[in-house]
């Protein structure tokens, strides 16, 4: 046939007739209790009218189906095609490896060079590697894994066909090849349904792909694989595209052809899966430069009771958890129960930063790194109270640090802190330093290598170094009370009253937040008083979507979670301000930011506890105390929301005739300042989320 890349006349296409088409086991979330209730006749019809839509628009070639092998009609997980190069799937799965020596023999008679993954990378073609269409710049390949394809075969992939790879994980099963739920188009633009992706990926989208290129798919959509599209030029062919779908592809110029193909969905498959590019939209390899990749491994060791303790299964889950990769690469098993067991993992990231992010989560549990030892990477501050943004975040565990070839004890163990590193002397020292008292010029460890955390042995139901693991108090009904408070709040707004508001940063981590920053959107609060916490917390939640490491979505915690508090700090720390970061869209939503917006006053006093602190923190108590009575002078209510101490202070500050409303979930705090003596004190014990839920609803409801 010749270069098989050089006909570029109209699009070509790869298809299998359905011949054998069945469920006949599962290997996918769509498959199960569908085995043997495939119909062929309709799966014929259905592969005819996809069949037709495509060959209208491209040259369609058939590779003839194999029987017992009921999958082969998905050809787009055959492999992937770059020019004259073919690359053949590394199947996960073992129903399926068969498929492949007929795909290569039909590639080889069609002219094309077949190029081979190591055959311990699981990659499944372009189920899991879409190129994005279009020129300018070298080839991008979007690339899923988490489910049936490895991230050490992305790396791989790169090298092979020199492009870049950017890999995405993939964590919903329903959705477990990215061709389920992603599409690339030309001009920059992609639609992708974002359930389907954990939250690093997401940012990595975000990062890459503007706003305005990119359309999210409703769940609805995404369900009947609207993603799992074959796009011809300006058509998009897909099994189901809803009402808004359509008229945003419309907007796009895209006309939309839905062709049924639920009888394949049964298999977990669609248009995408049963079409395989023969060409890519893309530059061509003369006018490729070699593109490194991002992707970084290491190998660390774990020794211990590593089976009975359910360590090893939380490394693993920490290591997969923060969308790393992993391989045991040895275990060793101790012969009797009394002996430790030693374990070798390889660990893959999609980048060194994330490595080093997993690497610290890992210390705390016991694990070490296997690489050759070298020296910690310091890093210089350079504006006081600023830490390097790559810096060591210490545990509560003595920490050795690596300096001119020796271990150093760290001084001062404390978790939270960095690691300054006195190198002038002839013996180095290392110190462990509060964020708010670095100076300019120290040199403080960044990244985890040179890094060693001496842990205790992990003994039976004992966990790794976590935050807020405890669980939720129950709440009681609390309508009545909010019916009563949002009445009062409305009289006040009303007469141009005064509304303060104080908080802890409980309001964070019950999800109450949004629900705070929309009384405060809509006029309800005046002044809030608070410390370092809340809006530590609120910062961080609007930066990361967590609070103290917990995704208040989910519940569970992240990974390297603990340190999100220090980063958010850390960055407004470099801004100047609370303010200057919402006015540098540093923060974008929030508590803090609908006070700078819609001009509430505010005033932090510090205490201590306060990591960073941020830099609006008053951690001068005399001021701090001042401040606070200047900014409830004049206030007609003050609702205090799950903060004993600050409750409490401003109490004692606050002369008779102020109503003051305390919530918080433990009576002693309520009883505490009903006991003031002040007839105007009322107390609801109840969560403070739930409380500015209902709250919420009724102060902030449309049209009120």
């Amino acid at each position: 046939m010749g270069s098989a890349w050089a006909d570029r006349a109209m699009d070509r296409i790869l298809m299998c007739e359905p011949k054998y088409f069945g469920v006949e086991y599962v290997i996918n979330p769509w498959m199960e209790g569908h085995v043997g209730l495939a119909r062929p006749a309709v799966a014929r019809k259905q592969w005819d009218g996809l069949h037709a839509e495509v060959s209208k628009r491209a040259r369609v070639e058939l590779v003839a189906p194999a029987k017992g092998l009921p999958d082969m009609v998905f050809t787009a997980n055959a492999g992937t095609v770059l020019e004259d190069e073919f690359v053949p799937t590394v199947f996960r799965v073992a129903q399926r490896a068969p498929e492949i020596p007929l795909f290569v023999d039909w590639f080889r008679e069609a002219g094309f060079k077949v190029v081979e993954l190591p055959d311990d990378h699981a990659y499944e073609g372009e189920g899991d590697g879409l190129f994005h269409p279009g020129p300018g710049g070298p080839p991008r390949v979007w690339a899923g894994y988490g489910v049936r394809s490895s991230l050490e075969s992305h790396a791989a992939l790169g090298k092979l066909l020199n492009v870049e790879v950017i890999s995405l994980r993939l964590v919903d099963e329903r959705f477990y090849h990215l061709d389920t739920c992603f599409v690339p188009l030309p001009g920059g633009r992609l639609l992708y349904y974002p359930a389907a992706f954990d939250k690093w990926s997401l940012r990595t989208i975000e990062q890459l792909v503007p706003a305005e290129n990119r359309l999210l798919v409703e769940e609805a959509d995404a369900m009947r694989f609207a993603c799992n599209a074959v796009r011809i030029g300006t058509t998009f062919i897909t099994n189901h595209a809803g009402p808004n779908l359509r008229r945003s592809l419309d907007a796009w110029g895209y006309e939309v052809v839905a062709t049924p193909l639920d009888e394949f969905m049964l298999a977990g498959g669609a248009a995408k899966c049963l079409c395989l590019l023969l060409q890519q939209d893309t530059v061509q390899a003369r006018r490729r430069k070699s593109v490194p990749s991002p992707i970084r491994d290491t190998q660390v060791e774990i020794q211990g009771h590593l089976l009975d303790t359910g360590l090893m299964n939380r490394v693993i889950d920490k290591i997969t958890e923060a969308g790393g990769g992993i391989r045991i690469e040895s275990f060793s098993a101790g012969e009797r129960h009394d002996q430790p067991s030693i374990a070798q993992i390889r660990v893959t990231a999609p980048s060194a930063e994330r490595l080093d992010m997993i690497v610290t989560e890992l210390l705390p549990m016991g694990v070490k790194q296997r690489a050759d030892a070298a020296d910690a990477r310091l890093e210089t501050v350079e504006k006081d109270g600023v830490a390097p943004d790559d810096f060591y975040s210490t545990t509560i565990f003595p920490t050795d640090v690596r300096v001119r070839g020796k271990w150093l004890r760290a001084t001062g163990q404390r978790m939270d802190v960095m690691i300054v590193i006195d190198d002038t002397a002839r013996a180095p020292v290392a110190r462990c330093t509060l964020m708010r008292d670095l100076r300019r010029g120290d040199k403080v460890v960044c990244g985890v290598g040179g890094v060693r955390v001496l842990t205790p042995p992990i003994r039976r139901h004992e966990g790794e170094f976590a935050f807020m693991s405890s669980g939720v108090s129950s709440e009681r009904r609390v309508e009545t009370a909010v019916d009563q408070l949002a009445w009062e709040m409305r009289r006040i707004k009303a007469r141009a009253g005064k509304i303060a508001v104080v908080g802890g940063p409980v309001v964070v981590h019950t999800g109450g937040a949004p629900h705070l920053s929309n009384l405060i959107r809509h006029g309800y609060v005046q002044v809030l008083l608070t410390g370092n916490a809340l809006p530590a917390h609120d910062i961080e939640y609007n930066l990361y979507g967590t609070s103290l490491g917990l995704d208040l979505k989910r519940g569970v915690g992240v990974p390297h979670g603990h340190q999100h508090h220090l980063r958010a700090i850390n960055k407004v720390r470099r801004a100047g301000s609370i303010r200057a970061a919402v006015e540098e869209s540093i923060i974008t939503g929030g508590v803090m930011y609908e006070c700078v917006k819609h001009g509430v006053d505010y005033v932090l006093a510090g205490s201590i506890r306060d990591d960073g602190p941020l830099p609006d923190t008053i951690m001068d108590l005399e001021k701090a105390q001042a401040a606070y009575a200047r900014a409830i002078e004049g206030a007609d209510m003050i609702l205090m929301l799950s903060t004993m101490l600050h409750a409490i202070g401003t109490g004692n500050m606050t002369p008779a005739g102020v109503r003051l409303v305390c919530v918080d979930i433990s009576p002693a705090v309520v009883t505490k300042l009903a006991d003031r003596g002040s007839v105007e004190s009322i107390g609801i014990v109840t969560d403070v989320g739930l409380l500015l839920n209902l709250l919420a609803q009724r102060l902030c409801a449309e049209n009120q």
